[in-house]
């Protein structure tokens, strides 16, 4: 059996093998490691080449190299003299220049493997690397100093590469190896993280192997949907790498010694994130620094800057400020004047008037007597009648100066968590993603302490230009209108891992303390979030500490899109482990009420698949969605992804491509009629007909029986004519389940029936009157088993029937 090692364990590899005097390591994920997802992915930094333009180029050399020498491996200039066949020697050595370049900024040496070096030096051990690469040594060692350093150099005391002898490590290259050393085989430990390669190919010459297991299955599956995210959301840019992955390292070294799950999960899709934004704030706070003078004080909007607040005390030592500002507070501290006040009420106009009227202050016995006066219409004559009431001379000018007295008690918050000095930088730091606090206080902020306000969000896309001074570590500069707001569609998720274990801000004392109002979300999601949070604190302490690298000038992109496509792959492709810990959460809504929405549910998707395929998600009010796919097949959440990222301007028409004619018969106690309704796919085989039935006056019967011999039946509901045609879910309070009863159709199991003839059907009555509401059948049904049509009789034997005849 191979004897496998995990990384964690890396650098104690030596202990216990006193026999062995000489270490031999891989190079490329054992010694070096790639920020990529995969090899080829650093191809899409080489200038004015393409990355299959580099894949072709060495499968042409190495079937060159296989037809005319009978060799398995080439060199780089091989290589380049396939991809550059009318160029020359200038420009070729100019692009292997390039190419290494390009390996030694997404490289870096992984901390373990050199802290085993480090070992095997103090025990007097030499050490060389055998590699299957296209380098020669002396480029493989210089690339190894580039990307971490001459020190870590230094510790190599011989370097064998496969191209030069043209053969691979699982082609016996050992062999030759073996032969230029100084040891014999069983006083050798070499390691490496191909199986093949560096067990299979070195073993059977006597050399003792470790076999280095990168990832975990489920480690190396999240990178690859990773990838795939990533690839979506990152069109091919001219000279930069593809799918950036700078977590692997921490993942492989912490996350298979991690036995909590909800730890676990905050380490590997919240660190990542959550790190690269911190790296990105630090940068932006130098930024402000330089620019305005003063002092940049990093200010935390609590809840959601909760843990993006832990993670800068965990990189930097420093406090920050935790600053308790909400929707809710901000927005009742802006009513400075009458036009503020009917401003609000202009875009509010499709609001609750209850959470409206509340927001603008007013006592709940006023908040009362407003909405009882107001008329039983519908929502538009309500909404101008609310607006009249709240615009009376004497309500305008109760609202402006409890706003008035509000703004005081904020800024007195304000200068009593921070207590900013004219000329300096507050840095609003949030997830985001519109800025709307900003927005409303920046104004009032600037005034009372003649500050600067800069927001820096984890999220940005604005729904209109404000005009301040805004950043989005993953925003408008980098990301088109759809992708940000693809990533926006799912966002709670993140807000309810990131926030605070407390209500929301509601009010200030007049010494700035914050009055909050009760925490509505269970106490179990709360220590749930914890461990999740310490997961991603875990994170950032781990990422410091496994990698050596030299500075890369590619820093900030790379954790960027390493970032973006975590975020991304989290948001529509959640895998089960992470939905079992995340299975119990609900969303606070953060608008000074009271009101939670759970973030998922399977059962409801289930149900709304199989009646109108993904379209089903139109008007849900649970806040992620894309959760409630599990388990229904990725390409499910690649057309979701897809859809959101692109904008794709589809609609449900634009995914039928086959139909079924469904035979009816039509009763209304007097007449009797037959005719045929469309039948269109949903999901999983399953088929939605639709059958009008007036204002209930009409019973129907499907004739399932001349289609099918067997038929599932996933549901029968009446509904609305209109709700089934709007955009709104089909679940709800207005469904009326049907009452059915059968003629030739034998249930055979839960919701499966066989129908025992052509003239076996499903008769379903018509439900009580709906006022003149029109209305109709909602059938849900999957063919199972079709009936096969009766053989038509022989030609012959019609002639010899009419000649008998």
């Amino acid at each position: 059996m191979t004897d496998t090692i995990l990384p964690h364990a890396l650098a104690g590899a030596l202990n216990g093998r006193d026999g062995i005097k000489l270490l031999s390591l891989d190079c490329f994920d054992t010694l070096l490691w790639r920020d990529t997802h995969a090899p080829k992915d650093l191809f899409g930094a080489l200038p004015e080449t393409t990355v299959t333009q580099r894949q072709w180029a060495e499968e042409r050399a190495r079937l060159a190299a296989e037809l005319r020498e009978k060799r398995g491996e080439v060199s780089i200039e091989e290589i380049y003299r396939e991809l550059l066949p009318n160029g020359c020697a200038v420009s070729r050595a100019g692009g292997v220049r390039n190419e290494i370049d390009a390996e030694a900024a997404h490289c870096f040496a992984f901390r373990p493997t050199v802290e085993l070096m480090r070992d095997a030096k103090r025990r007097g051990m030499e050490i060389i690397i055998v590699s299957d690469t296209y380098l020669n040594p002396d480029q493989l060692r210089g690339l190894i100093a580039a990307a971490a350093g001459e020190d870590v150099a230094g510790l190599i005391d011989r370097v064998f590469c496969s191209a030069t002898y043209g053969k691979a490590k699982s082609e016996g290259l050992y062999e030759f190896i073996l032969k230029e050393l100084s040891v014999q085989p069983h006083e050798i430990l070499h390691i490496g993280d191909n199986k093949r390669a560096d067990v299979g190919g070195v073993a059977p010459f006597g050399v003792h192997t470790l076999h280095l297991k990168q990832f975990t299955e489920s480690t190396e599956q999240r990178l690859r949907l990773e990838a795939a995210v990533g690839t979506m959301l990152h069109p091919a840019a001219d000279e930069i790498a593809h799918s950036h992955q700078p977590h692997r390292a921490a993942l492989s070294f912490e996350e298979p010694v991690i036995a909590d799950s909800a730890e676990a999960f905050g380490f590997t899709s919240l660190g990542p994130v959550l790190h690269g934004y911190d790296r990105w704030l630090a940068q932006e706070s130098e930024a402000l620094q330089a620019q305005h003078g003063g002092k940049v004080h990093h200010v935390f909007l609590m809840r959601d800057g909760y843990l993006p607040q832990l993670m800068y005390q965990a990189r930097s030592g420093q406090a920050g400020h935790a600053l308790e500002i909400s929707r809710f507070t901000a927005t009742a501290s802006t009513f400075v004047d009458e036009e503020a006040v009917r401003r609000y009420l202009e875009l509010e106009v499709e609001g609750d008037p209850a959470v409206v009227a509340k927001q603008m202050l007013l006592p709940k016995d006023e908040i009362a007597a407003v909405l009882a006066k107001l008329p039983r219409a519908d929502a538009e004559t309500r909404g101008r009648a609310f607006a009249t009431a709240m615009t009376t001379p004497s309500r305008m000018r109760r609202i402006v100066k409890a706003s008035t007295a509000f703004a005081e008690r904020l800024v007195a918050h304000v200068r009593r968590t921070v207590d900013p000095q004219p000329g300096d930088t507050l840095m609003l730091v949030d997830l985001g993603y519109n800025g709307s606090v900003q927005n409303e206080i920046e104004a009032l902020l600037v005034r009372s302490f003649g500050v600067r306000v800069a927001g820096r969000y984890l999220l940005l896309r604005e729904q209109f230009r404000a005009g301040y001074d805004k950043k989005g570590f993953i925003g408008h500069d980098h990301y088109d209108g759809y992708t940000l707001e693809a990533l926006c569609t799912n966002v709670a998720v993140l807000e309810q891992l990131c926030t605070a274990a407390q209500g929301s801000v509601v009010d200030y004392a007049a010494d700035g303390a914050s009055i909050r109002k009760g925490n509505s979300i269970k106490s179990r999601q709360s220590a749930i979030r914890e461990r999740i949070q310490a997961g991603a604190i875990r994170f950032a302490r781990t990422q410091a500490d496994v990698t050596i690298r030299n500075a890369s000038a590619n820093d900030a992109a790379m954790w960027r899109r390493g970032a973006a496509a975590v975020m991304g792959r989290l948001m529509y492709m959640p895998v089960a482990a992470e939905l079992a810990v995340l299975g119990q959460f609900e969303h606070d809504v953060n608008l000074g009420v009271d009101n939670t929405v759970a973030l998922f549910d399977s059962e409801v998707a289930r149900k709304g698949l199989r009646q109108r395929g993904l379209f089903y998600m139109k008007g849900a009010d649970r806040m992620y969605l894309p959760a409630e796919l599990q388990g229904e097949g990725l390409a499910l959440k690649l057309s979701l992804l897809a859809h959101k990222r692109f904008g794709l301007a589809l609609k449900y028409a634009d995914f039928i491509d086959q139909t079924i004619s469904l035979p009816l018969i039509v009763a209304d106690g007097r007449e009797v009629s037959t005719g045929n309704v469309t039948a269109t796919p949903t999901h999983d085989g399953y088929y939605i007909a639709p059958i009008p039935v007036g204002d209930c006056r009409f019973s129907v019967g499907i004739q399932f029986g001349q289609l099918f011999d067997y038929v599932q039946v996933e549901s029968a509901t009446f509904m609305p004519v209109d709700r089934f045609l709007s955009d709104k879910g089909l679940q709800g309070d207005r469904e009326i389940e049907a009452t059915p009863s059968l003629e030739g159709m034998e249930q055979a199991a839960p919701n499966l029936f066989k129908c025992a003839d052509e003239f076996a059907f499903m008769m379903v009555p018509p439900p009580p009157k709906q006022g003149d509401r029109q209305m109709m059948l909602a059938v849900v049904f999957r063919p199972i088993a079709k009936r096969e049509a009766k053989p038509a009789a022989p030609h012959n034997a019609l002639l010899a029937t009419g000649a008998s005849a």
